[in-house]
């Protein structure tokens, strides 16, 4: 137990969060995943389970980020070319979230003929230390589950425009609890590196954000960006002439914390201002 202890602290980014999907982005990385994993199980098919040992090491099973992984119908690591291999020979399926549990015990049991899988869970890049969403392709081979994900790109406009949409409607539905949950980190208003923030246009301070509760009751009318340049008045005058905007600055990204270039939509909710922005490639 003490082991299993020690290797927890690999698997506690996997927020609870896995679930199967029809269809993968087909990128780059999509495809080189899925490549990796197409060769990976044709050697297994001819080598059987000595193949872990190949699958464990840095080498033509690794390709940067990209790794094969491998475990049992039980939920025992067999064999990872990434930080997860000091679980190898261990039964992880009791240190994962119970939600995820059940998407490893879905995924055990998928017949082999429906060929491979995809899912999608968050894990920590070993490449720079954070929580990033990964996307994953598997498939059952006996009672062998072998894989390779690849994280995903950043959040897109889509999904920020999407956010936005969400938080202005709570927030016409239920004002008090809405500014709660998106003060909260597990309120559901944080995507990735995408964030909610909500400023009274009365008294122009800031009354919920998604990343950084000091901010609370703060001017927003004086926030400027790392390179002082103003952020905070120009979006109020914007607001003053409009009932939403777009507008683009320089921000420090809470997944990569970098200062990066973002492009923040604007909304306006009653006496509300409300923005979500994501940022730039």
């Amino acid at each position: 137990m003490k082991g299993l202890r020690k290797g927890i602290w690999l698997l506690w980014p996997l927020l609870l969060c896995m679930s199967a999907l029809q269809a993968a982005p087909e990128n780059d990385d999509g495809v080189a995943a899925r490549a990796l994993l197409e060769k990976a199980l044709r050697y297994y098919r001819e080598q059987g389970d000595k193949a872990f040992a190949a699958f464990s090491r840095q080498g033509e099973f690794v390709d940067r980020d990209r790794y094969v992984f491998v475990v049992d119908t039980r939920g025992v690591m067999l064999a990872s070319g990434g930080p997860s291999s000091a679980l190898i020979g261990r039964d992880v399926s009791q240190v994962l979230g119970q939600d995820l549990r059940k998407a490893f015990k879905d995924a055990l049991q998928t017949p082999e003929q429906n060929g491979i899988q995809q899912a999608e869970y968050r894990w920590q890049n070993w490449a720079d230390g954070k929580v990033e969403r990964k996307h994953v392709y598997f498939q059952r081979v006996g009672d062998r589950i072998l894989a390779v994900g690849y994280y995903l790109p950043r959040a897109s406009a889509e999904q920020a425009r999407a956010l936005l949409e969400r938080a202005a409607t709570a927030l016409g539905t239920d004002q008090p609890g809405t500014l709660k949950a998106i003060n909260d980190l597990q309120g559901g208003f944080i995507e990735d590196d995408l964030y909610v923030f909500v400023v009274s246009l009365d008294s122009r301070r800031y009354l919920a954000h998604g990343t950084n509760l000091r901010l609370l009751d703060t001017d927003f009318a004086k926030v400027k960006d790392p390179q002082g340049k103003p952020v905070g008045e120009p979006m109020l005058a914007l607001m003053a002439r409009q009932d939403q905007g777009e507008y683009l600055y320089r921000w420090k990204n809470p997944v990569t914390g970098k200062v990066e270039d973002k492009h923040a939509y604007l909304r306006k909710v009653g006496n509300l201002l409300v923005a979500v922005g994501y940022y730039s490639p």
